[in-house]
């Protein structure tokens, strides 16, 4: 079974970083971290926005962007970033594809986006908002990833607990 992929290139905050692991474990995606990392994987605040779903993450660590790309030969990767030419609706994403996000407070250096450029990708915004939230970012696009390859293996429908939808 395929699985998405989404790569935090060198994240500062471990709250971001715990909710972005939630929320691969919530899709079924496999976390990737290219370090430094801007705080230890077992801290506090990792363990609280990530909850009791830490566990169960498939992560894993790198480090630094020539070791990832050095474990992950030929990997398609979409690069998300203000910088980019194409929104993020307008790619078609395998259901195998790397999607990174830069660090909180840089984003994905320039010397890696100008390798990058046919595969990079923007959320739209007004005005001179510099960013989304990270995990919000990552949010968006997964879940837009998700949708194109039909939501696999992911419940789509919910249930009450006491009545039935009419």
């Amino acid at each position: 079974m395929a699985a998405l992929n989404i790569v935090l290139y060198e994240p500062e905050i471990p709250a971001n970083t715990g909710n972005i692991g939630r929320t691969c474990v919530a899709t079924g995606t496999r976390l990737h971290l290219i370090e430094p990392l801007g705080f230890r994987l077992n801290e506090k605040e990792i363990r609280r926005a990530g909850m009791d779903y830490w566990k169960d993450l498939d992560v894993t660590t790198y480090i630094n962007y020539q070791d990832f790309l050095d474990k992950n030969p030929g990997a398609k990767i979409y690069m998300a970033t203000t910088k980019a030419p194409n929104v993020y609706t307008e790619v078609s994403y395998e259901p195998d594809c790397y999607i990174m996000f830069g660090k909180e407070s840089a984003g994905i250096p320039e010397e890696i986006l100008v390798n990058h450029q046919d595969t990079a990708i923007r959320i739209p915004m007004i005005g001179d908002i510099r960013s989304l939230n990270l995990g919000n970012s990552v949010a968006v696009v997964l879940y837009e990833a998700l949708r194109q390859n039909n939501f696999e293996n992911m419940n789509l429908e919910g249930h009450l607990k006491k009545f039935k939808w009419e």
